[in-house]
C-alpha cells in the first residue's frame, strides 16, 4: 500500500468519516468485540450503575452491556460526528428509553461533573489520546470514589506489525501504560494480557496480544 493509503486508514481509525468511516466502524466493532466484551465483564457492573465509555465507535456492543445488570445507564463520548450518529441509530431503542446517552466531546475534557460515574471503560483508544496524563486525570475526576476504570489496548509488539500505525498512533506496552497511570492517584487492581486470533486486513488469522488494566479510584 502507498503511504497515502496507510495514512488514510490511520485517520479513519482515529476519526471515522463518510462512507469509508461506516465500513471502518463495522470492521472495528467486529475485530474488537472480544476485547470490548472482556472489558465490560471486568467492570463487574452492578444494578443502577452509571457507566461511561470513551470512543465507542458504532456502539454495536451496548446491548451486551445492558445484559450485565438491571437499571443501568450508559453514557458514550465520541469525537467522530459520524460515530455519534451511527451509535444513536444502532441503539435508538435504548436512547428512546433513556438508558443510553451519546454525546460528542473534544477528546480532552469530559463534560460531566465530579464523581458522576460508577464505572468507566475504553477500548483501543489509548493510541489516539492527545494529552494522555490530562485525560487520565479527567477520568479520575468524573469517577466515584472506589469506582473502576478499565483500560484495554493491543500491545505495541502486535501494533507495530500493522503498517498504518506509523501514522497518528502512539503505541503502548504494559510498562509504558503503567508509567502513565503512575502519574495519577489511581490504584491498579490488576493487569491481564491475553492472546486472541483476529483476521488481518488480508483475511488471514493472526495472534493479537491485548492488555486490560483495571484501576480503582
Amino acid at each position: 500500500m502507498k503511504q497515502e493509503e496507510l495514512q488514510a486508514i490511520a485517520s479513519q481509525l482515529k476519526h471515522p468519516t463518510g462512507e469509508k468511516g461506516i465500513e471502518m466502524a463495522n470492521m472495528m466493532n467486529e475485530t474488537n468485540i472480544n476485547m470490548t466484551k472482556h472489558s465490560i465483564q471486568n467492570l463487574n457492573i452492578s444494578n443502577e450503575n452509571r457507566i461511561l465509555e470513551l470512543g465507542h465507535g458504532n456502539a454495536g456492543h451496548v446491548e451486551f452491556l445492558f445484559e450485565q445488570a438491571e437499571k443501568i445507564k450508559y453514557y458514550g463520548l465520541e469525537m467522530s460526528e459520524l460515530m455519534f450518529q451511527e451509535a444513536r441509530q444502532i441503539n435508538r431503542n435504548f436512547v428512546s428509553q433513556k438508558q443510553a446517552f451519546f454525546s460528542l466531546y473534544n477528546g480532552n475534557e469530559i463534560p460531566f461533573e465530579d464523581d458522576f460515574f460508577d464505572k468507566i471503560f475504553t477500548v483501543n483508544t489509548l493510541y489516539f489520546w492527545q494529552k494522555p496524563s490530562e485525560l487520565l486525570l479527567e477520568i479520575y475526576r468524573v469517577l466515584k470514589p472506589n469506582g473502576n476504570f478499565c483500560l484495554t489496548f493491543a500491545q505495541e509488539d502486535f501494533m507495530k506489525q500493522l503498517p498504518f500505525t506509523q501514522f497518528e498512533f502512539e503505541l503502548y506496552d504494559t510498562e509504558k501504560a503503567q508509567k502513565l497511570i503512575a502519574k495519577t492517584a489511581f490504584k491498579i487492581v490488576y493487569t491481564e494480557t491475553q492472546t486472541e486470533k483476529v483476521k488481518s486486513k488480508t483475511g488471514e488469522l493472526v495472534d493479537r496480544d491485548y492488555t486490560t488494566i483495571v484501576l480503582e479510584k
